[in-house]
């Protein structure tokens, strides 16, 4: 169940895509926040900054800078994390995700789960539309973010 305050951080992300997209870059957004305290928010830079490993969730961790702990953290998403997002919520011991939506990328949710992260799926409608128009009109760079040929 979505709280007011998820809702609010789901927004954030969602802007966040909204501008990667208009810049032309992937629509992936992200928010890191500590209970109802934004600690920082960001979108996908692969494109705008030529930078492989710069997913959405990467993006917004960066720009936390050093944190003492990630303990009683929440990271907010607008897609599903791949892989090495995934990978870097568990090194960092991120306890909750909010994923605003798994339709159109999913599948890392039972990795987290297995690994005790509280996975919690929103299926936002206007993230779903937007990556669904991204995958349409971009599918090659859809493809080249998800390392696909």
């Amino acid at each position: 169940m979505l709280t007011e305050t998820d809702k609010r951080f789901l927004r954030i992300a969602y802007e966040e895509a909204l501008a990667g997209f208009n810049e032309g870059g992937c629509p992936i957004g992200s928010v890191l926040a500590r209970g109802d305290t934004l600690v920082s928010q960001g979108r996908n830079q692969r494109v705008q900054g030529g930078d492989p490993i710069a997913h959405g969730e990467m993006d917004a961790l960066r720009k936390a800078g050093r944190q003492k702990t990630y303990r009683d953290t929440t990271l907010y998403t607008s897609l599903s994390p791949c892989m090495m997002c995934s990978g870097t919520i568990i090194q960092f011991g991120i306890p909750r995700v909010v994923i605003a939506e798994n339709q159109t990328f999913g599948g890392n949710e039972r990795f987290l789960e297995g690994r005790g992260v509280k996975v919690i799926i929103a299926d936002d409608p206007d993230c779903i539309a937007l990556m669904t128009r991204f995958i349409e009109e971009k599918p090659e760079l859809w493809a080249e973010d998800i390392a696909e040929d």
